[in-house]
Parts: structure tokens; sequence; C-alpha cells
């Protein structure tokens, strides 16, 4: 039998999450709260990302922007791949720093990207933020010489917001507080829409329906409160699972790992 392995590193520079995998699973549609930037280290897979259908194969940097729905799945036998993931106020601060113009509104411009530097860049940037022993000015030096080669070659600018404003603000009532167990009725009521309009509108402009989206958001807060601390059932009951096996389903869903493994990395 297949072994799935998807490991949650802990990371020794502060704004940063890193991840490697070997999978052959498909991954439902999500999104994350920070900029994602990895490499596919073996196989191939496809995603449909909100920058359009991509495929990528072993050796290609694949990305990920704030908010941004996608996907992923195989493409002829299990994939292996690593990523790390940057707060937007570290990312979009070193974007400033190297004077990039527009720096508020940079994000990646392609989902997937063939260039060999900036591969290696990722890749020993990975390695050395996982390294609990390597020099903190290594690790630094690292992370800024990958930035370098991505805010030079590899960035673009966000456009403004194109939804709908009752759309914006269904999407913020969720995000504001996952745990609400709001009705499509109750929601839709909110923002002044009906529940086919508040439906259509939230596929549209978002990629996801709205119980799909809380469920992503309730993930995201419940990351959080496991990085500071809160124990598992706790988590569970303040975010509205059901109870903590209902809870360690949405995080395999959503993020190909449980709520332990991301405990494992506090400290």
């Amino acid at each position: 039998m297949r072994q799935e392995r998807i490991i949650v590193q802990r990371c020794f520079l502060p704004g940063i999450e890193a991840t490697q995998a070997a999978s052959g699973l498909a991954f439902g549609r999500h999104t994350h709260d920070q900029f994602g930037i990895g490499v596919l280290r073996q196989g191939a897979q496809r995603s449909a990302s909100g920058r359009g259908p991509v495929e990528a194969v072993a050796g290609e940097v694949i990305t990920v922007n704030p908010g941004e729905v996608h996907d992923g799945a195989p493409l002829g036998g299990p994939r292996a791949w690593r990523m790390l993931y940057f707060d937007p106020s570290r990312f979009l601060q070193s974007a400033a720093e190297a004077g990039t113009p527009d720096a508020a509104g940079v994000v990646f411009g392609r989902p997937v990207i063939r260039d060999a530097v900036l591969a290696a860049r990722v890749l020993r940037a990975h390695a050395l933020v996982t390294d609990g022993s390597a020099d903190p000015l290594a690790q630094e030096t690292a992370l800024l010489d990958m930035l370098h080669v991505v805010l030079r070659h590899h960035t673009s600018r966000r456009s403004p917001p194109a939804g709908a404003a009752a759309i914006t603000r269904a999407r913020q009532r969720i995000e504001d507080d996952p745990a609400a167990p709001a009705t499509l009725a109750e929601l839709a009521a909110e923002v002044g829409l009906n529940r086919f309009q508040l439906l259509h509108g939230f596929r549209r402009e978002i990629g996801l329906p709205p119980h799909a989206f809380r469920i992503v958001r309730r993930v995201q807060r419940a990351r959080a409160m496991i990085r500071a601390g809160v124990p598992l059932a706790e988590v569970a009951a303040a975010l509205g699972f059901a109870d903590q096996s209902h809870m360690n389903r949405a995080f395999l869903r959503v993020t190909g790992a449980t709520p332990g493994a991301w405990a494992a990395t506090r400290g």
C-alpha cells in the first residue's frame, strides 16, 4: 500500500510555514491566507487555480496567492513537493525593501514557473529555514536570494476586486466569524440578496460556495489557535466543528495533514 506522507515542518524564522509531501491524493478546492511558493520534486500534477488551469512537472516552481482558490490532482502517479508559505506582511515588506513599485499590490504572476535558478533557491531556502542548526544569517540570506528572483522576474500587480459589494460583504462576514452557524437565507438577507443570487455570486467571485468557504476559514482559524497552544478539543468546540473528529476530517481535506501535525510544529 502506498504511504501518503504530508509533513508540516517547524520553521526557525517568524512568519513562515513549511511543508513537504509525497502523495497520490487529489486535494479539493481550498485557499491559504499566505503567499505559497514551492517546487514539485517528483511526478506531475494538474491544478485549477484562480489564474487558470495548469499542469506542473518535476523541477517546476508552483505558487499560490493569498485567498486564491485552487486544487491539485496527480498526473500519472504520486508526486512529491516542498512548499514555503509566507505571511502576507512579511512577503510584502520584503517587496517594499527590494524597491518593488507598488509593493502593496504585488502577487505571483503565474501559478507554474519554469525557472531552474528560482527552483534551486526555493529548495535551498526550504532546507535552511527548517534546519534548527543552521545559522540564522544563512537562513535570512537564502530567503532574500529566493525573493530577489521572484520579485524581479515573477510578480505582477493585483487588479482591484471585481466582485459585487454584496458578495464582498458576505465573504467578510464569514471571514470575521467562521464559527457562526448562519444559514444561506440568513447570510443572503444580511447583504441584501436572495439565496440564488448569493450562491451563484459567491461561486463566481470566490470560487467556492459559502459553506465550503466557511470550512476553509474554520481550518485556517483553527491552525492559528493550535499554533497558539489551544488544546485541540477546545479549538474544535470554539470554531463550530461537531467534535474533534469532524475537525480532523476537515483538516485532512483542506491541508492534507492532521491538526496534531500542525500542533507538533509549535515551539
